[in-house]
């Protein structure tokens, strides 16, 4: 198997990759999707810690599948996954890993979970891959985890990935309209595991 080059700048265009997990499917949102995506995200929770619409329409689900998505897999800036759980194709949540603009090699990640896979390890194990994707696969060096202060769900999960707390980023995070104190934690490739 050929060697990639490795990627200092960040997520590089490519086709959508999937990835898996023994638990779960990681794929690009695909049409089929955008119900279960539109259902999922009129969960509370998701609009409370996350920057997705609010309310939350069918329209915002179409504009995530075609147009965030996939203009994000074609230029490669902004690399989107719909989770999907193995054994009965249920949507888990979404997992994403977005260039950071300005600052070659560095990638923020994110993700949201849907209300009923919430408490069973889904995202861990979800972001973990894409961890592993971004740090192994593109070679980047650094990957970025960034919540609203509060988002204790959020922060379990990087800190189970094995982000490391950074600090406290004060009114830094913008969501409708106000800024908000944000947490910080970075991955990189010498922190994951074997």
């Amino acid at each position: 198997m050929e060697e990639q080059p490795k990627n200092q700048n960040g997520p590089r265009p490519a086709e959508p990759v999937a990835l898996t997990t023994g638990r779960l499917v990681l794929r690009a949102p695909r049409e089929e999707d955008v119900d279960a995506v539109f259902a999922a995200c009129q969960d509370e929770e998701i609009q409370r810690w996350t920057v997705v619409p609010s309310p939350y329409r069918r329209q915002d689900a179409e504009y995530f599948v075609h147009d965030l998505a996939a203009n994000g897999w074609r230029t490669g800036e902004n690399l989107v996954w719909c989770v999907f759980e193995r054994e009965t194709g249920a949507l888990v949540g979404s997992q994403g890993l977005m260039a950071c603009a300005g600052r070659p090699g560095a990638a923020e990640v994110g993700w949201w979970a849907a209300k009923e896979f919430r408490g069973r390890g889904y995202t861990a194990e979800a972001a973990a891959a894409v961890a592993r994707y971004g740090l192994r696969e593109l070679g980047l060096r650094r990957l970025e985890w960034l919540a609203y202060v509060g988002n204790d769900g959020s922060r379990a999960v990087a800190e189970k990935v094995g982000f490391r707390f950074e600090g406290t980023l004060r009114s830094y995070s913008e969501q409708r309209g106000r800024f908000l104190d944000t947490w910080i934690a970075s991955l990189l490739a010498d922190d994951l595991p074997g």
